[in-house]
């Protein structure tokens, strides 16, 4: 089946070069910016020379020709990108790259294909993964999340690299939630270290910032050992102690008091606020969730913040 990846980030561009190892696959930017002439991405990937077998281009009309769309745009562009090209798009198999909930409704990726392309095939790959990992060759696992699981089991055999190992879940709230939920808790967790409040303050909040995860999840009915597999748990660990994270890059910001590049995507700052207010309507308590969107919003203080989770009734585990 062929295979094209719809944005030239470092994630989308990393799986195309991961998959052209394996055969031929179309990638697709706005702007090429050289990458056909210098064979890689010197923007967001320098030092990934592109396969022979990736194919760079432009124009969408003939990236989407492909049976298999990945699509690595932004979580808040995603609908207004599958909108506006809606009439290549639907029909086709969509594979989701991105990780967070819609700032205006709330809604994961694949409720934003179904609303924008309703004859579309949607499907979501998430998990513990950086794109320069990916690109260099390193082994790395992700999950691949779709409601048909035939069709699921086709794109886990195609997308399926020697570097990357999926593994394929039916449940995609609970895969779309693990993705999307682990940046809020890692903003929290730079904040907490670069506050210098410590390591162990570091493991309280990765530790109750999962129960909070496995609390949503459980309200929309979403199977718990999705939550602890590589799309929770996995993804959780990963984004919440590396430096390569831009959540966590933020939230080390927020700690420091130092100002971050407005220009960079960092996913968890829009789904915390988004979750937030889900929680407030549902009456669902997720009091770190909460303490961030206090944060993004320029509510909060770190220091206040901690201080309200600390003070917070004592419970049973």
């Amino acid at each position: 089946m062929s295979i094209a990846v719809l944005g030239a980030g470092a994630f989308g561009t990393a799986l195309a070069i991961s998959l052209a190892h394996k055969g031929p696959v179309c990638l697709w930017a706005r702007t090429m910016g050289g990458m056909d002439k210098a064979r890689e991405n010197t923007n967001r990937l320098p030092g990934c020379p592109f396969p022979t077998a990736l194919f760079v281009t432009d124009t969408l009309a003939d990236a989407a020709k492909a049976d298999i769309l990945l699509v690595a745009v932004p979580m808040q562009k995603l609908r207004a990108f599958l909108t506006d090209h809606a009439g290549l798009l639907d029909g086709k198999t969509i594979v989701a790259c991105c990780k967070g909930i819609e700032l205006e409704t709330g809604k994961g990726p694949l409720a934003v294909i179904r609303d924008t392309l309703p004859t579309a095939v949607p499907a979501i790959l998430t998990g513990p993964s950086f794109g320069a990992d990916i690109a260099r060759g390193l082994p790395t696992a992700l999950t691949l999340a779709c409601a048909d699981s035939a069709i699921g089991e086709t794109l886990q055999q195609a997308l399926t690299t020697q570097n990357l190992r999926l593994y394929r879940t039916t449940d995609t709230i609970g895969a779309e939630l693990g993705g999307a939920l682990k940046n809020v808790v890692a903003i929290a967790c730079g904040a907490a270290i670069g506050a210098g409040l410590g390591e162990s303050a570091r493991a309280a909040l990765m530790t109750r910032g999962f129960a909070e995860m496995q609390r949503l999840a459980e309200h929309l009915h979403a199977k718990p050992d999705t939550l602890a597999g590589l799309s929770g748990f996995g993804d959780l660990v990963l984004t919440c102690t590396s430096s390569q994270s831009r959540n966590y890059r933020l939230g080390l910001a927020f700690g420091e008091n130092l100002a971050f590049d407005s220009s960079t995507t960092v996913e968890g700052a829009a789904t915390a606020r988004a979750v937030d207010a889900l929680a407030q309507k549902q009456g669902l308590d997720l009091p770190i969730t909460a303490a961030v969107a206090g944060l993004v919003e320029n509510r909060l203080d770190v220091r206040s913040a901690m201080k309200a989770l600390l003070n917070r009734p004592l419970k049973e585990e």
